[in-house]
């Protein structure tokens, strides 16, 4: 039996001095090339054979003769390890530098049509509404402020707060148009009680609810799913790789160095299943990616049309307009229905009002937001999302395709992980499951990685949020966790006020809960900014991380 065992070992060392070259073997080969790879990884050479040596102490290359000692191959997997790490950040950054500029542009632009509107609000109702205005400026004041909070994310019901506003209008504008009557509480709660029925403000606020809220129940959602995306990307690019993957990397990048194969091309079908193997778990991301994109595509549906985001958001001060002149038109009317249904009030003695109360313009002609429209937003973002959508699962084959694997599917001269040759086994699915028979990276499938499903959970229920903002229903925000939150990933507001707990005086609103991300002042994910965004499936700097040497 040991004879036939060293005759097999013999046969083996002499395949594998053919391989590289060497007929018969007989002929011990320079260790140059190795020493080259190794001392440009920054590794001492000290140590490093000069030729060929026994080796029987490999652990991770095949066991024939060798340029690697047990410490050069621990080195290398190590090294194998950070390089993929480092090139799986650099593929994930691109990601999120396209998620966050999208980020900044619809947030820029939903911010500029609120500030444009409020601005006109403030310019022109001095001169339009006179006393009416002037006199409760701090009341208009306190609706957009109230908006940009839900924006931003607080727990806010967005049809109360407008309905609060138009109660509180209406209390203060009867008791201006109405300074010689005496006008408690009392009177005004019985007045509030009855004012949907009298509808003084025409049918301004029933427009202003049923358009406003869902353009914005769209645009925060949406807002919200980009940062969202972005901070799973982040999360899941810095999630480390397994031990069996750094010694499946290194027999895939290094070993053929260290058995002396002459520049040999991985075969693309192994490195595809190598790559597979130490991504198993970032492709489980991929359904509810697709998912999370999907809605986010839908909801951009929605901000175009007949009731369009723009029109929306960037004329709430015509409707507001509108509903004064409503008013002023139908005070004596209005009068006559609250005297009727609360009883008439008692005299004050200051008499009438001046002319001023009645002063009324034309309403406020809308604003363009400045900047690129909204129509060539959505645009650019629904190409760039559709782009994104194979992400997870496409990492794999760009790593392989683009870095790694040059050699075609026809090339049986590629390394193979033994010697150069065909490389047999079939390539695997995407995905943890599918890992169970990988050929090249030991995948316990029973253990799935805490972080990624944690991720996959923060992604499903960013979906069902856009799903209801796309069929128009607001939902409560209170649930999220800190994860997507921002409280406990760093990621923080849009602005100062943001982060802090804002109490509203005469309001029972509880303070918000969910922030739309802040942007950093580089890229908006906490990266470097980039001057030029690389591809999302062809990452620039990944020619560096994998740069071997050879």
């Amino acid at each position: 039996m040991d004879l036939l065992v060293r005759g097999c070992w013999l046969l083996w060392v002499a395949a594998a001095a053919s391989a590289r070259g060497e007929p018969g073997g007989s002929k011990s080969r320079s260790c140059a090339e190795v020493r080259q790879v190794y001392g440009a990884k920054g590794f001492s050479l000290s140590g490093v054979p000069q030729a060929e040596i026994s080796g029987e102490h490999l652990r991770i290359c095949p066991q024939g003769y060798t340029c690697c000692t047990s410490e050069m191959e621990e080195n290398f997997a190590n090294r194998s390890r950070s390089e993929l790490e480092g090139a799986l950040r650099e593929t994930s950054r691109s990601v999120q530098v396209m998620l966050s500029t999208q980020l900044r542009n619809f947030d820029g632009h939903f911010q500029d049509l609120l500030n444009k509107s409020e601005r006109a609000l403030q310019d022109t109702f001095p001169g339009t509404h006179g006393d009416l205005y002037t006199q409760n400026s701090r009341l208009f004041r306190d609706l957009y402020s109230e908006l940009r909070r839900y924006y931003r994310g607080a727990n806010i019901n967005l049809e109360e707060a407008l309905a609060e506003f138009w109660a509180r209008l209406l209390e203060r504008l009867f008791k201006q148009l109405h300074p010689q009557y005496v006008l408690p509480d009392e009177y005004l709660d019985c007045m509030g009680k009855q004012a949907e029925a009298y509808k003084p403000f025409g049918e301004a606020p029933r427009e202003l609810k049923l358009r406003a809220t869902r353009a914005f129940v769209a645009v925060r959602s949406f807002v919200q799913g980009l940062g969202v995306a972005i901070d799973v990307v982040r999360k899941v690019s810095q999630v480390p790789l397994g031990q069996e993957c750094s010694r499946a990397i290194m027999k895939l990048l290094y070993c053929s160095h260290c058995l002396g194969v002459q520049s040999p091309q991985p075969c693309s079908g192994y490195c595809r299943n190598v790559m597979k193997g130490c991504l198993a778990n970032q492709a489980d991301l991929d359904t509810e990616w697709r998912n999370l994109l999907d809605s986010m595509l839908l909801v951009a549906d929605k901000f175009d049309g007949q009731t369009s985001v723009e029109s929306t958001i960037g004329t709430i001060h015509v409707r507001i307009s509108e509903a004064i002149a409503a008013l002023q038109d139908n005070k004596d009317t209005l009068t006559a229905k609250v005297f009727q249904g609360c009883g008439n009030p008692r005299v004050s003695g200051k008499g009438t009002g001046g002319e001023e109360k009645r002063r009324r313009g034309k309403p406020v002609v809308e604003e363009k937001p400045s900047g690129v429209g909204l129509e060539k937003l959505v645009s650019e973002a629904k190409a760039q999302l559709r782009d994104a959508r194979d992400f997870w699962v496409s990492l794999p084959g760009v790593l392989c395709t683009e870095k790694v694997a040059m050699s075609s599917s026809l090339d049986e001269r590629c390394w193979n992980g033994m010697t150069k040759g065909r490389y047999l086994p079939e390539v695997m699915g995407d995905g943890l499951a599918s890992q169970i028979n990988n050929p090249e990276v030991e995948v316990d499938i029973t253990k799935p990685d805490m972080t990624i499903r944690q991720q996959i959970m923060q992604l499903k229920i960013m979906t069902n949020r856009l799903r209801n903002a796309y069929n128009g229903n607001d939902i409560d925000f209170q649930d999220t966790s800190d994860d997507i939150s921002g409280s406990g990933s760093g990621d923080g507001c849009l602005d100062e006020v943001c982060g802090r707990r804002l109490s509203k005086s005469q309001s029972t609103r509880q303070p918000e809960t969910h922030a739309i991300p802040k942007l950093s002042e580089q890229d908006g994910s906490g990266a470097p900014s980039c001057t030029r965004p690389s591809s999302l499936l062809l990452p620039l700097a990944l020619a560096a991380a994998w740069s071997l040497g050879r």
